[in-house]
């Protein structure tokens, strides 16, 4: 799909020198590769933030039982 994005000169710049390191005429396989990236990232920063709402929900003694169990798995993992 075609689509019209306003870039500064810098980063088109930048742009093109990365497209044609890689052999590539233009640099739209570059912004697909980056917004596939972005989108990618964006799911694993809802992740962190569901994560850190939890924050505090264990007791300490509850929370440190998970950690000795998780280290514990990872000494058996290896």
């Amino acid at each position: 799909m075609r689509t019209t994005i306003d870039l500064d000169d810098t980063h088109r710049a930048a742009l093109l020198r990365l497209a044609a390191e890689r052999g590539e005429k233009g640099f739209s396989r570059l912004v697909a590769e980056a917004v596939a990236a972005y989108l990618a990232n964006l799911g694993a920063t809802d992740e962190h933030a569901s994560a850190a709402r939890l924050k505090g929900i264990l007791s300490t003694d509850d929370a440190k039982d998970l950690e000795d169990r998780v280290r514990a798995v990872r000494e058996r993992w290896r």
